[in-house]
């Protein structure tokens, strides 16, 4: 099995940076698919980034594009998301997911990840 832990989370203000981080235990990692999930107060749970086993897929939503980086560190068993120029709009609790199927498509669809973490909350003050 994949644990995954988040941490990073915190209140900023509007234009502010965080850097979250997914830990995850075992030796499965470098063989995952991640990726970050976000859920709003009263919304649904909604794709923010994603990133291969091997880093060379990378999709972003079209709300964090150019502002997010997703990025791994297979040696550490950690992903990481650079937010950065953050609005009010991104405020919401973040999780983590892995996928260990070999197929890179539908990678943005959280039915494709079948472990998840507990979420870490950003909130962003205006």
């Amino acid at each position: 099995q994949v644990q995954l832990e988040e941490s990073g989370g915190g209140l900023v203000q509007a234009g502010g940076s965080l850097r979250l981080s997914c830990a995850a235990s075992g030796r499965t990692f470098s063989s995952s698919h991640m990726a970050w999930f976000r859920q709003a107060p009263g919304k649904e749970r909604e794709f923010a980034a994603t990133i291969s086993r091997s880093g060379g897929i990378i999709y972003y939503a079209d709300a964090v594009k150019g502002r997010f980086t997703i990025s791994r560190d297979n040696a550490k068993n950690t992903v990481y998301l650079q937010m950065n120029n953050l609005k009010p709009e991104d405020t919401a609790v973040y999780y983590c997911a892995a996928n260990l199927n070999t197929a890179t498509s539908g990678l943005t669809r959280g039915s494709m990840y079948r472990y998840w973490g507990q979420g870490t909350q950003v909130t962003v003050s205006s």
